[in-house]
């Protein structure tokens, strides 16, 4: 019954809420998970609370994520495998603990898990947590000795900063030379950051100030002791959720399961009224990685924070910064949240390897800084005038939606109405850094510049296919470009998808989107299941569960690879290994049977052309040249990944990567560390909102190559449509 209930719940409906991942929330499934016949159920309560809590959880996920899983994985051997190793990540990403034997010791459960979720006998997370809290205090008295010994500063060493390439420690000896090195890596990087307190960091000189060294000593030894303390207060339950967690995303990583807190965390941010910084975080390998900036937050109208930072401390104020390394995504939430209007520090390291602090205000997120917004911008070379409509977000208010409630769709509509009037030669669209939204509006937008049909196919786990189109009227047929960078996901990824089958508008930017292709459904465990006597257990949390797959009308699926554009440009990021395809066991790209549409027929263009023109023009362009030696050097440091532990040398680099950072803030117009301001002002005017767009825009070599793009096809139509009319023909 369950089963057949579940799939009619889940049937694509109109409006549909996609943010990277689309989550539909699911109500009174009432049907009977446990019954007293079942042998594996988890009735006897007389045992550890914990562990008959976590035995009923097994029993939802045992039967929830095989039966109702897009991909119906298995519970077996090839699952506990993956879902182990990710455990082992959870417990120690970072090497800094397990040696080598407790590693051989847990092994065997690499083919268990799927045997404990089955039978409902969970041990993997105890016996891991007595090994953990064993070394960790191991590590704490080795620190607490470590910190009082003479520190070598003057000898050349270096430190691994990659943990894929360090391994377990063989024996307690080898494990304190790695904090020895691990605490003179800290203590360094303290020691800078009071010199740039005291605006010493250029002028210092060879030789270690002993005063500021010995606070910088105080300040290390006080932090790992919180840090030591957080691992060893770790309750039991917060064991089984990472245990949970683990086999959840050994389906993919975006099937999770989602603890009490986690799941309040969801609430809150669907609904908007979290008031923080304004970005969405994932626990990634022992850190605290940024996956994506909220249009209109605090992080967003400050600049500096970007998705795939990973935060490495949190300050409050001026209050000494506390390390979040391997805290619980949680902890360090609670820590980054705040009242309205008190700042908070994080100290960022980028994708390259370079660290930054970045104090951002904390606020709500500013609504109007969220909406599409359009402005005209001009081509100095060609005299053009094309439109421009920046859209953040597919925001629809479904709370008052069909009742005048606002959306992007019918803002979309305004501003190419407006634009339309101005007389433009083109019309660029630009979702960089979307990461999705309503899938109703995704489809209505692609209608606005297609005639009616098929915009995306939705196949579901139980193999049907859902076509959706649009009935709407074309509003504008003139030459159009859609702009996409590595950030673009989901909703952003169907539109563009869409309107380059149909060859109705050129694709440009990043090597490719994101690939975030799937649908989620979320499954609230204390709502949308009757559990008989059971009460005492909860809350139990939530399970989010891909459920759904998105497919272009060509039937090419958007996960995975994403969206190819048809012009790339290079990117400061091109080195980054972003997006779906690095993520852990995601799913893979595959093709359906292509939909029945009709390409529009009218100035297509000749791609081989405009791909040697664009090519020409950056090859040709100082701003161009800059952006691939910035790349270039972004992949070099990425790889420097053995940091030297001699202080001359790290000053040095230190001072390197000022310079280099403070050039780049300066060619995006923001201003230089420690200054006051951001270049999203918001406090401007809606007048003066749309001259700053227009100017930023015009200076952005991206939409400045969008603009020589569409001048091609506007100016050589012959040269631009020649193989599209053999093609029709």
């Amino acid at each position: 019954m369950l089963y057949s209930t579940l799939l009619r719940r889940l049937k694509l409906r109109p409006r549909y809420w996609v943010v990277a991942a689309v989550f539909v929330s699911l109500f009174a499934l009432s049907t009977s998970l446990l019954t007293p016949s079942d042998a594996s159920s988890p009735t006897d309560i007389t045992e550890n609370y914990a562990a008959n809590r976590a035995k009923l959880i097994s029993y939802v996920l045992r039967n929830q994520l095989a039966r109702h899983h897009y991909s119906h994985k298995a519970i077996d051997d090839e699952l506990s495998r993956a879902a182990y190793s990710l455990f082992l990540k959870q417990l120690d990403a970072q090497k800094r603990f397990l040696l080598q034997a407790d590693i051989d010791q847990l092994q065997p459960y690499a083919l268990l898990i799927d045997n404990e979720i089955n039978q409902g006998v969970i041990e993997l997370p105890a016996i891991a947590a007595r090994i953990m809290d064993q070394r960790v205090l191991q590590v704490q008295e080795l620190v607490h000795t470590l910190l009082k010994e003479e520190i070598d500063f003057t000898k050349s060493e270096k430190i691994e900063t990659d943990n894929a390439k360090l391994t377990y420690c063989r024996d307690l000896p080898e494990l304190r030379e790695r904090w020895r090195k691990i605490i003179k890596y800290q203590l360094l990087g303290r020691y800078m950051n009071l010199l740039e307190d005291q605006k010493k960091l250029e002028s210092a000189g060879k030789k270690i100030d002993k005063e500021l060294m010995t606070d910088a000593k105080l300040k290390v030894g006080k932090s790992l002791d919180q840090f030591f303390t957080r691992m060893l207060e770790q309750k039991e339950q917060d064991r089984f959720d990472s245990y949970f967690s683990a086999i959840t995303e050994a389906f993919d990583p975006h099937t999770n399961y989602l603890p009490p807190t986690q799941k309040e965390d969801f609430d809150i941010s669907m609904r908007g009224s979290l008031e923080g910084i304004g970005a969405t975080l994932r626990e990634e390998d022992g850190y605290i990685k940024v996956t994506q900036i909220i249009p209109g937050s605090a992080a967003w109208r400050q600049g500096d924070l970007q998705a795939e930072d990973i935060i490495l401390k949190v300050a409050e104020g001026k209050a000494e910064p506390v390390d979040i390394t391997d805290m619980r995504l949680r902890d360090a939430v609670s820590l980054i949240r705040g009242k309205k209007g008190t700042e908070v520090r994080l100290t960022a390291r980028k994708p390259d390897g370079s660290k930054i602090t970045i104090p951002i205000v904390r606020d709500v997120v500013q609504i109007d800084e969220t909406f599409a917004r359009g402005t005209t911008i001009k081509d100095e070379k060609s005299g053009k005038v094309y439109g421009y409509i920046r859209i953040p977000s597919f925001y629809r208010d479904f709370q008052e939606s069909g009742n005048g409630g606002r959306n992007v769709t019918d803002d979309v509509r305004t501003e190419i109405a407006k634009l339309k009037d101005s007389n433009i030669d083109g019309l660029i669209l630009d979702v960089r850094n979307n990461g999705g939204g309503a899938l109703s509006d995704a489809v209505s937008i692609a209608g606005l510049f297609i005639n009616p049909g098929p915009v995306v196919q939705v196949r579901s786990s139980n193999g049907k296919t859902q076509v959706l189109d649009d009935d709407s009227q074309t509003i504008y047929s003139g030459p159009l470009a859609i702009l996409v960078n590595e950030f673009s996901a989901s909703a952003s990824e169907i539109l563009a998808g869409a309107l380059q089958d149909y060859r109705r508008a050129i694709v440009i930017g990043s090597a490719h989107t994101h690939g975030k292709g799937t649908v989620q459904a979320m499954l609230d465990l204390d709502r949308d299941f009757n559990l008989r006597n059971m009460d005492q257990f909860l809350p139990l949390g939530a399970l989010k569960v891909t459920i759904q797959k998105f497919y272009r009308v060509s039937g090419g699926s958007t996960q995975y690879r994403g969206i190819v554009p048809d012009i790339v440009l290079p990117d400061r990021l091109q080195y980054l290994k972003s997006g779906e395809r690095y993520l852990d066991h995601s799913l893979p790209w595959d093709t359906i049977e292509a939909t029945n549409y009709r390409p529009w027929p009218q100035a297509l263009p000749d791609l081989e052309w405009l791909q040697s023109r664009s090519q020409q023009r950056i090859k040709d362009d100082p701003a161009w040249q800059t952006i691939n030696k910035d790349a270039a050097r972004a992949k070099e440091r990425s790889e420097k990944t053995l940091v030297p532990l001699q202080y001359t040398e790290l000053h040095r680099d230190w001072l390197e990567e000022k310079k280099l950072a403070e050039a780049q803030r300066a060619e995006s117009g923001m201003p230089k560390h420690g200054e006051k301001g951001s270049k999203r002002e918001p406090l401007l005017t809606d007048s003066d909102k749309l001259k700053q767009l227009a100017k930023d825009t015009e200076k952005d070599p991206v939409a400045k190559e969008a603009m020589a793009v569409l001048t091609d096809i506007t100016t050589h139509p012959t040269a631009a449509t020649k193989k599209a009319i053999k093609l029709i023909n």
